[in-house]
């Protein structure tokens, strides 16, 4: 990891010393990273204050991920960070090659990425532990165990992208498919699933059930070669290490989204070359979960939900990219901006700043947001939390100081 400083892609003077960034991406990311940072501002507990309100409980819905099925705001969080890491490899591979990089200098760059991002994830998942906790399923692990493949497939061509993403999800999803489904007596407490559960599945989509399947069996073994300070049963929320598989698939989705933006060609083009698949993805997967062939499951990272995602990243994208590039309207994106050049510092900030910027408020400071009402107090805390990491993010853009990896 190490800091630059460099003239921010956003400021005068920026186009001479590189090639001119596009707006959209930053403020993709930016988006991404103020949906994770805003978790501090505890939105979903309104419901309680607010139990007969809609709006209260459209506000719970999209700031916390659901149970098994479906997809809320807060579940694309994850998917959309991993799509960003393969929109941008297109551009990183060409900046590198311009400045004489071989293919061998960038394959070790790429190698140590991938093992500080696993590092990084499980440190972060570490603090406050009393000893190392090896989980995998963080998001930046889970980039970092992908990153490596994802950086060969970067140099191929772009049908060659293409058909990964269709052999990856196609034998992902035969995996889970050709494995026998848990008998009915099998004791689902035992792998932390009630048995009144109401998100359990059943038919043909049952291969992809909540501890029950096979990528879970993977877990029970793999997870229990690292020292733990308990045998590993089980997580609580499904998630699993083998996921990293079909994110791969999302973030060649990037990769080739990426090479899209970064070819020659008119914008209005570019503009329908991410529309047009993007509909086609979410289309095809949720079709695939209503018609009960693969449910869209992102604690999993089912096919489906890798299409369905993955639909919603491109359509995304190809709105900002309209907004911010074509029409050049981004002065309402800067903010978002601000955060998206240090994606990775906000990511760290998240887990660690935050928590004590809240500490410090609720202990020392409360007194200035009793006011507020027990509703409304922790909210307001955590603005205030928020618009502290801003500025310092703000302060390092003006500084022209951005973390990379």
């Amino acid at each position: 990891m190490k800091t630059d400083s460099a003239v921010s892609p956003y400021e005068s003077g920026a186009e001479a010393a590189r090639p001119p960034r596009l707006a959209s991406i930053d403020a993709y990311r930016g988006l991404v990273m103020f949906l994770m940072l805003a978790e501090v501002l505890e939105l979903m507990t309104l419901k309680k204050s607010y139990p007969d309100s809609r709006l209260a409980d459209w506000v719970n819905f999209h700031t916390t991920h659901v149970a098994w099925v479906g997809c809320s705001l807060h579940d694309m969080i994850q998917p959309s960070f991993s799509f960003l890491v393969g929109v941008s490899l297109p551009f990183s591979l060409a900046a590198r090659q311009q400045r004489g990089s071989s293919f061998g200098t960038m394959a070790l760059h790429a190698l140590w990425r991938s093992l500080v991002l696993i590092a990084l994830g499980i440190a972060l998942r570490s603090i406050g532990k009393s000893s190392i906790n090896y989980f995998f399923c963080d998001t930046l692990t889970q980039i970092g165990l992908g990153y490596f493949a994802l950086f060969l497939l970067g140099n191929a061509a772009r049908w060659v992208q293409a058909l990964s993403i269709v052999v990856i999800l196609g034998c992902y999803w035969a995996w889970f498919a050709l494995t026998p489904v848990v008998p009915p007596d099998f004791d689902l407490a035992s792998v932390g699933v009630p048995a009144d559960w109401p998100h359990q599945l059943s038919g043909f989509a049952a291969h992809w059930n909540k501890n029950a399947n096979p990528a879970f069996a993977f877990d029970q073994w793999f997870m229990n070669l690292f020292p733990r300070e308990e045998p590993f049963k089980y997580d609580s929320g499904g998630y699993l290490t083998l996921n990293f598989i079909p994110t791969l698939a999302t973030m060649l989705l990037g990769t080739l989204a990426g090479g899209v933006l970064q070819r020659d060609g008119s914008m209005m083009r570019k503009s329908l070359l991410l529309f047009l698949p993007g509909l086609l993805m979410l289309a095809v997967g949720w079709s695939a979960g209503y018609f009960g062939i693969c449910p869209v499951v992102k604690r999993i990272w089912t096919p489906a939900w890798v299409l369905y995602s993955g639909g919603i990243c491109f359509l995304t994208l190809g709105g900002l990219y309209l907004l911010c590039d074509v029409a050049a309207r981004r002065a309402w994106a800067w903010p978002l901006m601000v955060i998206g050049a240090n994606s990775i510092l906000a990511y760290v900030m998240s887990w660690t700043l935050e928590k004590v910027l809240k500490r410090g408020l609720e202990n020392y400071a409360d007194w200035a947001f009793r006011w507020a009402g027990e509703t409304w107090e922790p909210v307001l805390i955590g603005a205030t939390v928020l618009l502290a990491m801003w500025l310092i993010l703000w302060w390092l853009f003006r500084q022209r100081l951005f973390v990379r990896i």
